[in-house]
C-alpha cells in the first residue's frame, strides 16, 4: 500500500517538477511588481494573474497528459483544463490540472489503442486531428460542469479548515499532515494544489501569506529526524 501511494505521489510530483520554472517566474513577478511588491508597476503586474490562472494550470495539465498519452495527450489535456479554469477564475485550478491532465492522456491513449490496425489508409491525419479536437472538447465540457466545481468545493473546505487553524493559533499542527506527505511524495501536490491557491488569495488581499512557507519549512522534519536519532531504541532505524 505504501509503495502504491509513493508511486502515486511520484506521478503527481512529476507533473509539477518540470514546471517549477513557471512558478518561480510567477513568484518573481508578484514579488517585484504587484501593488505591495518591491518595485510596483501596474503594467508588469498585469501579467501576474493570467500566469497563475491560465499558464501554470495548462502547463501542469499538459505535462500530465503527455506522461500518459504522449504528445496527443498533451494537446487534449491543454484543451480540457480550460474548462476547469473557466468554471471559476477566482481560484487557481492546480488540483484540477493534476486530475484533468492524466485523465485526458488516458482517454486519447485508449482511443489510439482501439484504432490501431483499424484506421483507413490515407485518413490517419484527419482521424488523429479530429479525435484530439473531439476528446478535448468533451473533456473541456466535463471539466467545466463537474471537475472545476468539485475542485472549487474541495478547496473551499480546505481553506475554511486552514482559517480555523490560523484563527486558533494551531497552524503548526498542519505539519502532522505535511511531513508524512513528504515521505509519500505527495508534498508537491499538497503545496501547489492546496497551499498555493490559498496563499495567492491571501497575498492579493494582504500582500503576504505564511502558506507559502508551510511545506518548505524544514523544521518539523528535522525535529522528527532528531527524535529518531536520540530516542529510537532500534539501532537500524536510528
Amino acid at each position: 500500500m505504501k509503495n502504491k501511494v509513493q508511486q502515486f505521489g511520484k506521478f503527481l510530483s512529476a507533473m509539477v517538477m518540470p514546471n517549477i520554472g513557471a512558478l518561480i517566474a510567477f513568484g518573481f513577478l508578484a514579488a517585484l511588481f504587484i501593488d505591495t511588491g518591491w518595485i510596483p508597476n501596474k503594467n508588469f503586474s498585469s501579467m501576474v494573474s493570467p500566469m497563475l490562472t491560465y499558464l501554470i494550470p495548462v502547463l501542469i495539465a499538459a505535462t500530465g497528459g503527455k506522461m500518459v498519452g504522449g504528445d496527443r495527450g498533451r494537446v487534449v489535456a491543454a484543451i480540457a483544463v480550460i474548462g476547469a479554469i473557466m468554471s471559476n477564475t477566482e481560484i487557481t485550478m492546480l488540483m484540477a490540472a493534476m486530475l484533468v491532465g492524466p485523465l485526458s492522456g488516458f482517454c486519447i491513449k485508449k482511443f489510439d489503442e482501439r484504432m490501431e490496425g483499424h484506421m483507413p489508409a490515407g485518413f490517419e491525419m484527419l482521424i488523429n486531428n479530429f479525435s484530439v479536437g473531439i476528446f478535448g472538447l468533451v473533456l473541456a465540457l466535463l471539466s467545466y460542469i463537474a471537475i472545476g466545481p468539485l475542485m472549487s468545493g474541495i478547496l473551499a473546505v480546505l481553506t475554511a479548515g486552514v482559517n480555523v487553524l490560523v484563527n486558533h493559533g494551531l497552524l503548526p499542527l498542519v505539519s502532522i499532515f505535511i511531513e508524512p506527505a513528504k515521505v509519500l511524495f505527495l508534498n508537491n501536490a499538497i503545496n501547489h494544489g492546496v497551499f498555493t491557491p490559498i496563499a495567492t488569495g491571501q497575498a492579493e488581499e494582504l500582500g503576504k501569506s505564511i502558506m507559502y512557507m508551510l511545506e518548505a519549512n524544514p523544521g518539523p522534519g528535522l525535529g522528527v529526524l532528531l527524535a529518531y536519532m536520540f530516542c529510537c531504541r532500534d539501532k537500524g532505524t536510528r
